[in-house]
């Protein structure tokens, strides 16, 4: 079977190995990744996704941030291996932080109290669906990217820093890039360990 949104997917890969010649301009790019979270759908339409686009100064202060915060916390004989992480993401062309807003998240719950319980576990589903659509448009731009999670010990410090309201709460980055190595093999389980298929 041949479908051209599995070939797309196919595409999208974890990069960990990245640079900053990336094929589009960084107007192009934010133009990209806002579409892809535009497009990505959310329950009740809530639209509570948000996403901070950081480039050049901003995406290198990005990770200083976490490299401090991570060396408070990592024993000294343990931090070279983190900081060699951490730069190779820093190394890339920019990142992208994934947030939801949570007054959005409480409204609908005041609204709906039917369903309050699950609103914010909805929000964690929009969250996912925005975080793969862009890495799957970057992927087709030829960019690469992987999905980090370093908050929440990094959530105050980057709402400080790019006076972030404080309803966004952060639930991913994702640094992206050129790409400056070749994929690990990506490896399945048994489908029928993970599929039940009745009629």
């Amino acid at each position: 079977m041949t479908n051209p949104a599995i070939d797309v997917f196919e595409n999208r890969r974890s990069q960990y190995a990245i640079g900053k010649e990336i094929p589009l301009s960084q107007s192009e790019t934010s133009e990209l990744i806002q579409k892809a979270v535009k497009l990505a759908p959310s329950s009740f339409n809530s639209q509570s996704s948000r996403a901070v686009i950081l480039f050049d100064e901003a995406h290198g202060r990005f990770w200083q941030i976490v490299m401090d915060t991570l060396r408070e916390m990592v024993p000294p004989e343990s931090f070279d291996s983190t900081e060699k992480k951490v730069n190779g993401f820093a190394a890339g062309a920019g990142t992208v932080l994934f947030f939801e807003e949570q007054d959005v998240i409480k409204n609908l719950q005041e609204k709906f109290p039917l369903y309050a319980d699950n609103f914010p576990v909805w929000s964690e589903h929009s969250t996912g669906i925005a975080q793969f659509a862009v890495w799957t448009a970057l992927a087709e731009a030829n960019i690469g990217a992987s999905l980090q999670h370093y908050n929440p010990i990094i959530d105050e410090a980057v709402a400080k820093e790019w006076n972030l309201p404080s309803t966004w709460k952060l639930r991913a980055q994702m640094p992206f890039g050129s790409h400056e190595g070749e994929f690990g093999e990506k490896t399945f389980m048994d489908d029928n360990e993970r599929f039940r298929v009745f009629a």
